[in-house]
């Protein structure tokens, strides 16, 4: 197993995350830094930051139905945190595809390192589906432009799936995850999104937790 994917997979950081630790000295195997690319077995003593680190026997995700108004930082800073939601003994779970505070639906939390890489990096593709609420129905001109690219998110294309589900309500569907990416795009056509509820991340629906705030799963 390669060094990255080991601290990634003991600490719940994601593999960026490791390399930089490596590249900075702080991770040592059998008392010497380790390198990036290297090979870890069975045998191996890994620390970080000189404290023995390891794989643990099973990993932890669950899954939230986070409300309007809370944030999904711990430090909230005057603002109610999805750590408020849940018990104490999640409380050192990372958050993965967070939400701001606007936007409400799912999110996992997990100690998977791996997992989160998988979830988050966009070169994974993973879609994020959303049930969005407009003050309008949209015209098959603005659709267009939400879908063929016209518009720009930070210099850069923002390509939405759109379907309309009911009146002014739509499923949005993406890729991506830059920043209030689809609130954006719609300010870009003159709408402002009057509710955002995300209903599905990657292979996880909101439809999993049949009605309860979180639960724990496999």
């Amino acid at each position: 197993m390669r060094i990255n994917q080991f601290v990634a997979k003991a600490t719940g950081l994601g593999r960026r995350k490791a390399d930089k630790l490596v590249l900075n000295n702080l991770i040592t195997v059998n008392n010497k830094s380790a390198n990036l690319g290297q090979d870890i077995t069975d045998k191996d003593i890994v620390k970080y930051a000189g404290r023995v680190i390891e794989i643990p026997y099973g990993y932890t995700r669950v899954l939230l139905n986070k409300p309007v108004g809370y944030v999904c930082s711990r430090d909230g800073q005057g603002s109610k945190t999805i750590y408020d939601l849940i018990p104490k003994q999640y409380s050192k779970l990372k958050s993965i595809g967070r939400l701001d505070k606007d936007t409400s639906g799912l999110i996992l939390l997990t100690d998977d390192g791996q997992l989160a890489q998988e979830l988050s990096h966009p070169s994974f593709n993973k879609q994020k589906i959303y049930e969005v609420k407009l003050p309008r129905d949209l015209t098959n001109d603005q659709i267009n432009k939400l879908q063929n690219g016209s518009i720009r998110i930070d210099q850069k294309p923002s390509i939405l799936k759109i379907k309309k589900i009911g009146s002014a309500l739509y499923q949005v569907t993406l890729t991506e995850g830059r920043n209030r990416q689809i609130r954006r795009s719609f300010e870009k056509i003159s709408i402002a999104v009057v509710r955002l509820n995300r209903i599905q991340f990657g292979p996880y629906k909101l439809s999993d937790l049949k009605k309860q705030v979180w639960a724990e799963v496999e």
